[in-house]
């Protein structure tokens, strides 16, 4: 295509895909500081929230890459016109979700939107933008946004919360998709260049299956409620699944996902960094925002607020790392970005944060510019790996990392949390015992029971609860240090022989 045919409206379609992609991106934040009203609002157990936070990240980690080559075939403007119908329809039913199971299945349904809309904004931006010029400038628009929307997402929250009920968190989406999908319509090519072949849908279905049996397995394991052999039946049939889906894709002449891209060590460094450095932020986020409104009393905004530096911090540390590791090398930026990251922790986990000063929001800034940084390292290790015809290949795959991480960070701390909580927490000697059960599995489950007791006995919970989980979030967060320390070292020699962006400086 030659620079005078390329399509006059490529600016506006850019700033259509933008906002189509915002709203997904918002809704992988969004609820964070919504957890607590929403836990007391639906009465929700410590589970079922766990389910209504995950259940997003998890299946968008199954179906990014069945929808991103089900938009090769069929063309980005058909999918991503149908996930933005799906995904307003969905918005809605969260918003007036009556209970748990309701809300649950609602986030099913915003999760398939969010995964058709996701890889064909990337597909689009390629599409349109023809100059190599023109799409780095687009590619780096397009990642603000993600970053920024991500960012935005417990400060849009806190604020929604303040004046309206904890449905409108979701209901935000609707006027934005009733504008998006027609200025979609209208703007986005009729004609695009589709692959040919046949859709294998049915080699995504045990990705998906296995994913969630894990998980499940892993939480039901760790939260109780399910007998010890129904847990071990789940996770065995969980590993099965994977297993038959990496034999299917291995076996196929038209893979799914090309497992051989694992066979370079940049490529495994980069997504095992995607999936630690973006469930610590996620599973750091969502502790730090119940901490702050249980423990210390703030409203939903206060919390969104006070969560600033972290998020602001988290999107510029997309152009510093590029530039350091066009620097300095690309394994020496990630190892010491880590360390610093593993030392914010630290530090965060030693504060006080009734009184936070000057060092608990630079901690949190510095925690978020260094796990960015490494987020964007795997960016650049994953794709600096492979040549033009498997960027996309390699971008679902690091996607799927970032959306899996996410997920499992929020279970992982979220299973850990509940089970350090109900060993911390010293309940009142009055408490009955179907009472005491219930109030020590988490903090939220202590403000419930607390307001069916009497004035009192109340208030002791209470505070009971808020002494466990301030021990509780030292322990998690001195824990996620120790696992981004060991990341560090694991980057550092996965990355000995990495000859993409730092071949100078070896």
């Amino acid at each position: 295509m030659s620079s005078a045919s390329l399509p006059a409206n490529r600016w506006l379609v850019l700033v259509a895909v933008m906002m189509a992609f915002l709203p997904a991106v918002l809704d992988m934040t969004i609820l964070h500081v919504a957890v607590p009203t929403l836990t007391q609002s639906l009465n929700a157990s410590g589970t079922e929230v766990l389910w209504i936070m995950d259940i997003y990240p998890l299946l968008m980690a199954g179906l990014l890459v069945p929808m991103g080559t089900l938009a090769d075939r069929v063309g980005n403007r058909v999918i991503l016109l149908i996930g933005l119908v799906i995904f307003g329809v969905a918005s809605a039913w969260a918003a007036f979700a009556q209970s748990s199971a309701m809300l649950i299945a609602a986030r099913v349904l915003l999760a398939l939107g969010g995964s058709m809309i996701m890889p064909c904004v990337l597909g689009l931006i390629r599409k349109t933008f023809e100059d190599e010029g023109e799409r780095a400038m687009a590619l780096g628009l397009w990642g603000m946004v993600g970053a920024a929307g991500a960012a935005v997402g417990p400060l849009v929250g806190g604020a929604l919360l303040e004046h309206f009920w904890w449905g409108s968190v979701f209901l935000i989406n609707v006027p934005v998709m009733l504008l998006v999908a027609p200025a979609c319509h209208v703007l986005l090519p009729r004609v695009e260049r589709t692959t040919s072949g046949k859709w294998a849908i049915g080699q995504a279905l045990p990705l998906i299956a296995g994913m969630i049996s894990i998980v499940y397995g892993v939480k039901a394991g760790f939260g109780g409620g399910q007998p010890p052999p129904i847990i071990v039946l789940v996770v065995v049939f969980g590993i099965a699944a994977l297993t038959l889906f990496v034999r299917q894709q291995l076996r196929s002449s038209e893979p799914m996902l090309d497992l051989s891209l694992l066979s370079h060590p940049a490529i495994v460094a980069g997504l095992i960094m995607a999936i630690v450095a973006s469930g610590t932020l996620a599973g750091v986020e969502l502790t730090l925002a119940q901490e702050l409104q249980y423990v210390l009393g703030k409203t939903p905004l206060q919390a969104g607020i006070f969560m600033i530096p972290i998020m602001a911090a988290a999107a510029v540390g997309g152009p510093v790392a590029s530039h350091l590791s066009n620097r300095f090398g690309l394994r020496l930026v990630t190892t010491v970005s880590l360390l610093i990251s593993a030392g914010a922790l630290v530090s965060l986990a030693r504060s006080d944060f009734h009184d936070p000063g000057f060092l608990v929001p630079f901690a949190l800034a510095i925690l978020g510019l260094t796990l960015s940084i490494g987020l964007t390292a795997s960016s650049i290790a994953i794709m600096g790996s492979v040549d033009g015809r498997e960027g996309g290949a390699a971008g679902s795959l690091e996607a799927t990392g970032h959306e899996l991480g996410t997920g499992l960070g929020i279970t992982l701390f979220g299973v850990f949390m509940s089970s350090v909580f109900s060993r911390a927490i010293e309940l009142p000697a009055s408490q009955s015992q179907a009472f005491a059960e219930q109030a020590s599995r988490t903090i939220g489950d202590a403000f419930i029971v607390a307001s069916e007791l009497p004035g009192e006995q109340g208030a002791a919970l209470i505070e009971a609860g808020k002494a466990a989980f301030t021990q509780t979030h030292a322990v998690l967060l001195t824990t996620a240090a120790l696992v981004i320390a060991a990341l560090a070292v694991v980057v550092f020699l996965t990355l000995a022989g990495y000859r993409g962006l730092s071949r100078a400086h070896h």
